[in-house]
């Protein structure tokens, strides 16, 4: 596998891509809804990773309802998650120290909101090395829209089709590839199924990225 041309610039995902977060926060979103006396499936729980809140909030009034209490939801999975930070995924640091040797400039592009980027960002020193950071807050459309992803790539100033994005999502390939980006998708909870395959190069860890480089 290979890229088909040199990147200019990267744009990594967020959660379950640069943070190993998925898990952490699979258990808050089953622990509120037992809180809540609802159940939550696996499948249930995998239809929301990736997306953005908004469409987090329509997905989960249609498995519970238009009256699922949703701002007490979201805040018993603040309260559940509390103060631990979820840790960089393997490769993250190497990865990013390789950027930086080729100078390569990097960004993120997230469906998270700001205070959760800030939280692990400063957790993990991140502050100063991203050239420039796109969250939920940033655009109109968040993922599976190609906005997210354009606007790095604007921010990095750089063509979205010299621009390697790396995701773990089903909504993250998709909003990549449609941004005309080079694309890997790095599963995490998500399997690769053919879309992927046909939309991202599909490697096993941020490890092989650099293979890439």
């Amino acid at each position: 596998m290979k890229l088909p041309r040199k990147p200019l610039a990267v744009v990594f995902d967020l959660d379950g891509t640069l943070i190993d977060s998925e898990a952490l926060v699979k258990e808050a979103h089953f622990a509120a809804c037992a809180d809540l006396g609802v159940t939550m499936t696996e499948a249930q729980f995998l239809s929301l990773v990736g997306l953005h809140r908004e469409a987090n909030d329509l997905q989960l009034k249609v498995y519970y309802g238009e009256d699922f209490p949703l701002e007490h939801f979201i805040g018993l999975t603040r309260a559940h998650v509390g103060d631990r930070v979820a840790p960089l995924k393997a490769g993250a640091e190497e990865l990013m120290d390789a950027l930086d040797a080729l100078t390569l400039p990097f960004a993120l592009a997230t469906s998270s909101r700001r205070p959760w980027v800030e939280k692990h960002f400063a957790a993990h020193g991140l502050n100063d090395r991203f050239r420039a950071v796109v969250t939920r807050q940033d655009v109109v459309e968040g993922k599976p829209h190609p906005e997210p992803y354009l606007h790095a790539s604007k921010l990095l100033a750089a063509e979205p089709q010299n621009v390697l994005a790396l995701e773990d999502s089903y909504a993250g390939v998709t909003s990549a590839h449609a941004a005309g980006c080079m694309t890997v998708m790095v599963p995490d909870l998500l399997l690769a199924n053919d879309d992927m395959r046909a939309k991202a190069l599909v490697v096993a860890s941020l490890w092989d990225v650099r293979a890439f480089l």
